[in-house]
């Protein structure tokens, strides 16, 4: 079957997974090819509300209808999620919790489960996540190509081995709110400087948004990308320069490290 065909289930309706139905319904996935389990009123009504897929607090029942079951919950909450799974034989189990590892994930479902672990991150809503795709030990070619599907789906996908994946989740997973950061800290200097704050948001998100897609499209290192606006004594390297004497690449480099280590500490509570 082709993914449009399968049923993909969801445990857990939170933003991530909401984040990922967004996307696979712009994708073209049928809203009666969803289903959600989601204990908590709030987010099952907002699931039910926006999307028009099932939403229930019976995650067997999820489990029953579904092919492909995407694990939503957070880390704490995977093992109480899976116990009342049910019948979990021939399915297909996808995890986007942070630092929970395959082999932890194997003895939860099953010690024959087909499982993929993934992390992907919020920019899901706008089909430009960046997800890194890690198969377990039972999972199939097939399987991880379904994996492919799903999270290319919604942005760029990479298979990659497990032990980089709390890389992943420091780098791609945690890296939106460092860009937000920078965006806003942007737009606070063009305030500054006298632009309205409507204006200034909207240039330093395109301006972050272009050379983004200057860095993908064109295959350059980025630092051959910023000489390039650098021009001799100009307003470029002026501020350049402020950014080196405040050691702005550093904390980013540090703020990614750090991420990483606490995913890394998160998977060895599992």
């Amino acid at each position: 079957m082709t993914l449009k065909e399968q049923k993909i289930g969801f445990l857990g309706a939170g933003k991530m997974a909401s984040a990922i139905i967004k996307g696979l319904l712009k994708y073209g996935i049928s809203p009666e090819n969803i289903a959600a389990g989601e204990r908590w009123t709030p987010a099952a009504e907002a699931a039910r509300k926006d999307f028009g897929i099932f939403v229930t607090d019976d995650n067997a029942d999820v489990v029953r209808r579904s092919d492909i079951l995407i694990i939503a919950v957070k880390p704490k909450d995977i093992a109480e999620a899976l116990s009342t799974a049910g019948d979990t034989e021939h399915k297909l189990f996808i995890s986007i919790a942070a630092g929970v590892t395959i082999n932890s994930l194997e003895k939860l479902v099953g010690s024959n489960a087909r499982v993929i672990r993934v992390m992907p991150n919020i920019c899901a809503t706008v089909l430009q996540s960046a997800t890194g795709i890690s198969r377990g030990t039972n999972a199939t070619a097939d399987d991880a190509a379904i994996a492919m599907e799903i999270f290319s789906a919604i942005g760029v996908a990479l298979e990659i081995n497990e032990n980089l994946l709390d890389a992943v989740t420091g780098l791609s997973g945690s890296g939106p709110a460092f860009i937000f950061q920078i965006i806003e800290a942007m737009a606070d200097g063009g305030v500054y400087s006298g632009l309205d704050r409507a204006t200034a948001q909207m240039l330093a998100a395109q301006t972050v948004l272009g050379a983004a897609t200057m860095v993908v499209e064109s295959g350059m290192h980025p630092g051959a990308l910023k000489d390039m606006v650098c021009s001799p004594g100009g307003t470029t390297i002026e501020g350049v320069a402020v950014l080196e004497q405040r050691a702005v690449r550093a904390a980013f480099t540090d703020a990614v490290i750090a991420a990483t280590d606490k995913s890394e500490q998160l998977g060895k509570k599992k």
